[in-house]
């Protein structure tokens, strides 16, 4: 068996997956703050935050067409 390499994702998918890696994030950065400095973890709370890149990274960001910004949040 191959592994699957093309995934369908709804774009609520893709926020939820990263809502989950952030605040998995905060709670492994939580950790390092009170002294956890294992290398496991290290290595842990670097994939986490290179995936979240990776994820950014492929976002398109829109601009409305008559140059107006309007912020949003």
């Amino acid at each position: 068996m191959k592994p699957n390499k093309q995934f369908e994702l709804s774009i609520r998918d893709v926020e939820v997956i990263e809502s989950a890696l952030r605040a998995k994030a905060g709670r492994r950065g939580l950790s390092i703050a009170q002294g956890d400095t294992s290398p496991q973890l290290k290595e842990e709370m670097n994939e986490i935050q290179e995936l979240l890149g990776r994820i950014h990274n492929q976002k398109v960001w829109y601009s409305p067409k008559d140059g107006k910004f309007q912020g949003g949040g």
